[in-house]
């Protein structure tokens, strides 16, 4: 089962492409987030499905009222996006109005140090919120593996963990899958490398060896 997904926080469309298909092989998905939609428009979600076969998430950090979220959501759902990525502090009503669409992943955490002024504090309302409305998963730091831990050990069966940071914030794929990870999100490290497939290949290794 391959665990690996690329966040391809890159602007250029022929530069994403090229990636998605030198990667695609050690990939389980891939994960695009504002850089790349602005930067070659919402069609290229579609494109990265055809050029590399696996799913694509749409990493918007959604925070809107539920109205807005609904009509941003419905667009990109509409373009190919497999899984849309929310903020929960906003509340049930706002993550259920991107959820009635397609599937969604929730940020119970995030992985830079400023998570842990004013995320990390309210995560356990965060995790009670993903219990409820049970999305496909959640966002937990590779970076703080014994905060994967404790969201782990609260969250429902069934409810998967995505965890960023590994590479370039310094979290290592390893501890994250070992702290109860179930996929774990590189960018820059594969991006920014000189071969990207192999870079892509060893962090596939090192994840299908932590099993």
């Amino acid at each position: 089962m391959k665990r690996l997904v690329l966040a391809l926080d890159v602007y250029e469309r022929e530069r994403a492409l090229e990636i998605a298909r030198e990667t695609s092989d050690y990939l389980w998905a891939i994960k695009v987030n504002w850089p790349l939609i602005l930067g070659a428009g919402l069609d290229v979600i579609k494109e990265l499905k055809e050029t590399a076969n696996v799913p694509l998430i749409a990493d918007l950090k959604l925070a809107d009222i539920p109205n807005t979220n609904r009509l941003i959501a419905g667009k990109v759902f509409e373009a190919g996006a497999d899984y849309v990525i929310v903020h929960g502090f906003t509340g049930r009503d706002s993550v259920n109005a991107v959820k009635e669409l397609g599937e969604v992943i929730i940020v119970v955490e995030m992985s830079h140090p400023g998570a842990e002024e004013f995320i990390q504090p309210v995560a356990d309302g965060l995790i009670k919120l993903a219990n409820d409305v049970r999305p496909f998963g959640v966002i937990a730091p590779a970076t703080r593996p014994e905060r994967i831990s404790y969201i782990r050990s609260k969250l429902r069966d069934g409810i998967k963990i995505l965890t960023p940071g590994v590479g370039a914030q310094g979290g290592s794929a390893k501890k994250a899958l070992e702290a109860g990870a179930d996929y774990v999100i590189v960018g820059r490290s594969i991006y920014e490398s000189k071969n990207p497939r192999e870079k892509a290949r060893k962090f596939h290794e090192e994840l299908m060896g932590a099993i």
